[in-house]
């Protein structure tokens, strides 16, 4: 570079340029190389322009236009408009020419139209014209049902309309079969599924024509059906097996439906059994097409679950009318669980297994779903003696569950159900990775059949409580799913306690019961037993003073004994929240009690406050300690109101006191911290409220104590450093010096002119422009000082 050569150059004399002169040479240099930079920059945007390929122009192709459509389309188009057209024409004939033609001309043109219609897609399918055979064939097999309506019309007008469909559908089915077994016409696909579809006519209108009734209409479609399911099963060929398939379903379900409403109205044995016949029929065929590989294995399932369902039904149906309605559902219920005989058997496919395995509990969850509305009524049903409380004893249990709702009809046999169901679950899942589950679901039903039992078999009132009692006892001690029994518990106790509320005794027998049974398995499930316990105890109180004529503020103390030990029981327990929860709920609802009565509600708060000073002398519960101040408050305040003293110091010392001694702490344990952390709380809390009453108050003796505690205030903070009593103190005193100058400020105004207000406001306002910066000065000064105290 020339500023290196330069630089050399000089080194190399015996003169070094000073070092203004060096860096306007540096300078220079550095100008150069910009200029040289931009001139390589634009140069290289050139090169690279030029060496990018340039497109060629070249003239647009101009496409031949795809067709819309392809050359066999527009055959297949064709030929079928052609058969349709023909086939019309050929209606046309029959209906409106055919009358002028005789019997032979009739024949003759009719059997000439259908035999060249049937014989010309021989040859066609010979030449490879197979669209054009298939359009002659469908018109071929069109020409035969007119064929067929043309002879009913002239030879056989007064057969009757089903039985002549019966004959001729049959006919037209084996004709049109016969046809589609030609050697040639085997290769046409329309001829087999037409003969098909024909086939499922016969015997729907013979079983019309014969007035068999509804069983034998049912008979004649799940028998079509049976037929298409062997064929779907067995041919091979698509289209075939498509309308088979459709077939199948569609006269199936339409059977099946028809011989579940004939079984549900059957009211002898007679036709019950009849009606059983058909359902099993049903079964049998969706079974058997589960069984010989329909596709899918989802599908073969649900064929499965489909005759499991229907034998389930049939069964059921056979023996309803000859039982008692109450035990319709426990027979159709072991009906489903004897399906799970057959599912153990080896031999039956494994799909057929498992749809039978869903069948069975398909019917045993529409079973429980039965018993549910029993269960409801029973467990909350009694909760209405909440508001007829001691109105009485009933004389059974059904009276107790059923007071303000009706017992269900024919529902005697739910507790069966429930316990059936429950002893499925527990044998049926055995050495399965299941079977905790399925023991925690017997469980449960089993505690729901027990919970019914004592209404639905209408004991005496007294035995139900004792039931009740025992229920809880034993869920408690069930050793499987222990907090689904702790759930199950709680619930039958609750039940218990609401029965009870129909008799005082019953009611204070129960309550006590509970409070000490829950209180002596505490040590095994302490986070739901003790909670519980403690509520229990705390309606016994309620209760007890309730039975003794008590005032509610008088309960108010006995209640107080829950929270008592709560506090005291909690530390010795590991799982305290919930226990700690439930003796705050009980004190508010001691307060709650005594709310009407303020020398009462004193005491409990003070006695709330007590309790809650105790929990905060434990380490891990000091914020507590504020709850306790709070209530201590409280308890003040509300002695204060009932002995209607209205001076706000009495309301705002007992708060300022323990304030700014705990103010006063927390300053000898952190000197750092602030004034207005420590004392400003307690101290605003009676000087702010003891000013407003100042303002208001027409006397002299209340502005003067607060003058002379606020100066005493005031050279305290002085005295001490201390910002936030100098400041309270100065503000509060002030604003009492203007309260009582107020009177005689407002006598010299109205003793001034008018004009002399405005005029002294005027002169302030200059004088203090004048001395502005001064007064700066000073505000500044009292910053500070005020800065340098606490």
């Amino acid at each position: 570079m020339s500023y290196d050569v330069t630089r050399t150059t000089l080194q190399g004399m015996t003169h070094i340029p000073p070092p203004a002169e060096e860096l306007r040479l540096l300078d220079a240099e550095l100008w150069q190389l910009d200029r040289r930079r931009t001139q390589l920059l634009a140069r290289r945007a050139w090169l690279v322009a030029a060496l990018q390929p340039r497109p060629t122009t070249r003239p647009a192709t101009v496409g031949s236009p795809r067709p819309e459509t392809s050359a066999p389309g527009v055959q297949n188009l064709l030929l079928l408009l052609g058969g349709v057209l023909l086939t019309i024409a050929a209606m046309v004939f029959t209906l409106v020419s055919w009358g002028h033609l005789g019997i032979a001309g009739r024949g003759l043109v009719l059997g000439a139209l259908t035999l060249a219609a049937l014989a010309a897609p021989l040859p066609l399918v010979k030449r490879g014209l197979r669209s054009t055979a298939e359009a002659v064939a469908g018109l071929g097999l069109a020409l035969t049902v007119l064929d067929a309506y043309a002879l009913y019309e002239v030879a056989l007008p007064g057969t009757g309309g089903a039985g002549y469909t019966a004959a001729a559908s049959a006919l037209l089915a084996g004709l049109w079969l016969a046809y589609g077994l030609l050697p040639r016409a085997a290769e046409l696909r329309l001829p087999l599924p037409a003969a098909l579809a024909a086939a499922q006519l016969p015997l729907f209108f013979w079983a019309v024509s014969s007035s068999v009734g509804a069983h034998g209409i049912a008979a004649a479609l799940l028998v079509t059906a049976a037929f298409d399911t062997v064929v779907a099963l067995r041919v091979t060929i698509g289209s075939v097996r498509v309308v088979a398939a459709v077939g199948a379903y569609g006269l199936g379900s339409s059977g099946a439906l028809t011989a579940g409403w004939l079984s549900w109205t059957a009211t002898g044995p007679s036709a019950a059994a009849r009606a059983a016949a058909l359902i099993l029929l049903a079964a049998a065929i969706a079974l058997g097409a589960a069984w010989r590989g329909s596709p899918g294995k989802g599908h073969a399932v649900g064929l499965a679950v489909t005759s499991g369902l229907l034998t389930v039904a049939a069964l059921g149906g056979a023996v309803r009318p000859a039982v008692p309605d109450a035990w319709t559902v426990p027979v159709q219920l072991a009906c489903g669980i004897a399906l799970l005989a057959a599912v153990r058997t080896g031999r039956l496919p494994e799909a057929v297994r498992e749809g039978l395995a869903w069948s069975s509990a398909v019917v045993q969850g529409l079973a429980v779903l039965w018993a549910l509305p029993l269960v409801a009524i029973t467990l909350l049903g009694p909760v209405a003696w909440t508001f007829r409380a001691w109105s009485g004893a009933p004389a059974t249990m059904r009276e107790a569950v059923t007071v303000d709702v009706p017992w269900p009809p024919d529902i005697a046999a739910a507790p069966l159900v429930l316990v059936a169901v429950a002893a499925v679950l527990a044998l049926a899942f055995r050495n399965t990775d299941r079977h905790a589950r399925a023991l925690t679901g017997a469980l449960v039903l089993t505690w729901a059949a027990a919970l019914t039992v004592p209404a639905v078999l209408e004991l005496p009132y007294t035995t139900g409580l004792l039931t009740l009692g025992a229920l809880t006892a034993v869920a408690l001690a069930a050793p499987y799913g222990q907090p689904t029994a702790t759930i199950l518990a709680l619930a039958a106790s609750a039940d218990l306690a609401f029965t009870a509320l129909a008799s005082q005794t019953a009611t204070l027998t129960a309550l006590g019961a509970l409070t000490a049974f829950f209180a002596a398995v505490s040590w095994r499930l302490t986070s739901v037993t003790a909670p519980a316990a403690l509520a229990y105890a705390t309606a016994l109180a309620c209760a007890t003073g309730a039975a003794a004529d008590w005032q509610p503020q008088h309960t108010a103390l006995l209640v107080l004994v829950a929270p008592v030990a709560a506090a005291l029981i909690a530390p010795r327990v590991t799982e305290r929240i919930p226990l700690e929860v439930a003796g705050a709920v009980a004190g508010l609802l001691a307060i709650g009690l005594a709310a009407t009565d303020l020398p009462m509600l004193a005491l409990v708060l003070a006695l709330c406050a007590v309790i809650a000073a105790g929990t905060a002398i434990r380490p891990d519960r000091r914020p507590v300690g504020y709850a306790a101040a709070v209530l201590f408050v409280l308890a003040a305040w509300v002695r204060l109101a009932a002995w209607e003293v209205d001076m706000p110091e009495a309301y705002t010392i007992p708060v300022t006191v323990p304030a700014l001694v705990v103010g006063f702490l927390r300053l000898r344990r952190d000197p750092l911290t602030s004034s207005w952390t420590a004392f400003g709380p307690g101290l605003a809390a009676t000087f702010l409220p003891s000013l407003a009453a100042a303002w208001t108050d027409p006397h002299w003796t209340r502005p003067l104590l607060l003058g002379l505690a606020a100066l005493s205030l005031t050279l305290l903070g002085a005295g001490h450093n201390l910002q936030a009593p100098l400041v309270l103190g100065g503000s509060v005193l002030t604003l009492d010096a203007l309260h009582e100058l107020a009177p005689y400020i407002v006598q010299v105004t109205d003793a001034l002119p008018r004009w002399v207000p405005p005029a002294l406001a005027g002169l302030l306002l200059l004088a203090l422009g004048a001395t502005y910066e001064q007064r700066i000065r000073n505000v500044r000064r009292v910053r500070d000082v005020l800065g340098k105290m606490n």
